[in-house]
């Protein structure tokens, strides 16, 4: 049995099957709604059921709150349509053309850029190129069936080869193969682009970049691909970590400020340690993001990172008056995206 799903404000109409999720129906009729992790951790597809009745199953997603579901709101990526269906959700225009590819690679350099991470750059074949979003993700498709998704760090415009920034997690099934036996020339499986978090170049609103840990892989992106079209809008990218050594790229944005002076970089370490002497901001990154711009009415925000990091900065900068539509999110549910 099949539902009609219309969205609003577009009037967009399209069909899902009682057996699919209400995301995955829009997917595949071309209707790009906004989404991360696919699991229902991350809350990016969040919207608002006007009218008809859909099923979550038999738990609630951890990014659905009882107040969400009180307020007649959804997670359109584990909602499945139990009649018709009128919903309020925004649609992504710019990802709608790009095709979802399956695809071999090769391993051609993996790179330790410090303790725990990781880059790796994989080569297509000669005939193919994946057109893809900065900030958009991929998923390495393992041979046990399970896959790992892992944002690009690479801009469109660099796309010779993908660029991924992978965090060790001990006893992670494909990261302790990154970091033991795997080498160059090894084959592997992908597949995206995937993902609603990119550069929105129709707003000319100053924007507000804040990564934690391996979120900076697709911050970066984001960045080389504005500076590359010539954005020149207000830049200000905030990275947290705990210490010193985990900023494993610190010299990129240090240089990137250098080159633009629309563009500025203030890294933040929640535990600086004795040997890092360190004197810059320190504590929760959206914290110190909050510290200089503690109101965000006028700003576009992207983030990236841990779901606490972004559950935290979305209460809080809600409260400092950002509206919902003006931020920008990719949750990394670890397991799930950009390691284990």
């Amino acid at each position: 049995m099949s539902f009609e799903i219309t969205i609003r404000p577009s009037g967009h109409v399209f069909e899902a099957e009682d057996d699919e999720t209400i995301l995955e129906a829009a997917l595949r009729q071309g209707f790009a709604l906004p989404y991360g992790c696919r699991n229902g951790a991350c809350g990016s597809c969040l919207g608002r059921v006007l009218s008809g009745e859909v099923d979550h199953g038999p738990k609630r997603p951890p990014a659905l709150s009882e107040k969400d579901e009180a307020e007649g709101k959804a997670l359109f990526c584990q909602a499945i349509a139990m009649s018709d269906l009128e919903i309020e959700v925004r649609e992504i225009g710019a990802a709608r053309d790009i095709v979802i590819k399956t695809l071999p690679c090769r391993v051609v350099k993996l790179n330790r850029l410090n303790h725990d991470v990781m880059e790796m750059q994989l080569k297509l074949p000669a005939t193919e190129r994946l057109q893809f979003l900065a900030g958009q993700y991929i998923d390495v498709l393992l041979k046990d069936g399970r896959r790992r998704s892992f944002s690009l760090a690479n801009a469109p415009h660099r796309d010779e080869f993908l660029e991924l920034h992978v965090r060790h997690v001990p006893g992670g099934v494909f990261t302790d193969q990154v970091f033991g036996e795997m080498k160059e020339k090894a084959l592997m499986r992908i597949e995206g682009p995937l993902g609603s978090f990119f550069l929105r170049e129709d707003s000319d609103r100053p924007v507000l970049l804040m990564g934690g840990g391996t979120g900076f892989g697709p911050l970066k992106a984001i960045l080389e691909h504005a500076f590359e079209i010539g954005v020149k809008r207000p830049l200000h990218l905030f990275w947290g970590v705990r210490a010193k050594r985990d900023l494993y790229l610190d010299a990129l944005p240090r240089q990137w400020a250098e080159a633009h002076e629309h563009f500025r970089y203030t890294p933040v370490l929640s535990e600086p340690q004795a040997e890092d002497a360190w004197t810059g901001e320190t504590g929760y990154v959206h914290a110190a993001l909050l510290r200089q711009y503690p109101d965000l009415a006028g700003f576009d925000v992207y983030m990236s990172g841990p779901p606490p990091m972004i559950q935290a900065a979305r209460a809080a900068f809600a409260a400092a008056g950002l509206p919902e539509e003006q931020l920008y999110f990719d949750s990394f549910e670890y397991g799930e995206k950009g390691s284990g």
